[in-house]
């Protein structure tokens, strides 16, 4: 998946040590979500539970499977997830306007933005202002560190 999607990406320099590390070295409680099609692996998602929902911290899929929209698939599945333990949001953690491989979070009704430190609804005809980013913001780090989410504490 690596090599076919983010081929130069940060996560394809990563070992086997680094990717346990994304699962056992967390205070949050992380769950390996597999997805399989008559006992074949095809997709898979880091999920971490909240206290107000589930957040989809990465997944990925066999490539080959594309067609089969596997990805989609998978945050259809986590919306189910979510419902069925009485969680209201699902995260699917942070979008790149115009980032190509990214803009398939906002294919859905009702998702959130966070800006300007707080959360509001995404109109689906609304055109987001691509000259913000990526280069007329403040480094992701700088971002995710402001960040103020509901009560996020793991149950």
């Amino acid at each position: 998946y690596l090599r076919e999607r983010h081929a130069n990406g940060g996560m394809a320099d990563m070992d086997v040590f680094e990717f346990a590390a994304m699962i056992e070295e967390s205070s949050i409680e992380t769950k390996v979500m597999e997805y399989y099609d008559k006992n074949i692996l095809e997709a898979v998602c880091l999920t971490d539970v909240l206290s107000d929902g589930l957040s989809m911290v990465y997944s990925f899929f066999d490539p080959d499977k594309s067609k089969k929209s596997l990805g989609t698939f998978m945050i259809l599945d986590h919306i189910s997830v979510a419902l069925d333990l009485g969680l209201p949001y699902l995260y699917l953690g942070y979008w790149v306007p115009g980032s190509q491989k990214m803009d398939y979070k906002v294919n859905f009704k009702g998702v959130e933005i966070f800006q300007n430190n707080k959360w509001r609804v995404l109109s689906e005809n609304e055109e987001y202002k691509l000259d913000l980013h990526p280069l007329n913001t403040a480094p992701v780090s700088e971002q995710v560190s402001s960040l103020s989410l509901p009560d996020s504490t793991t149950t």
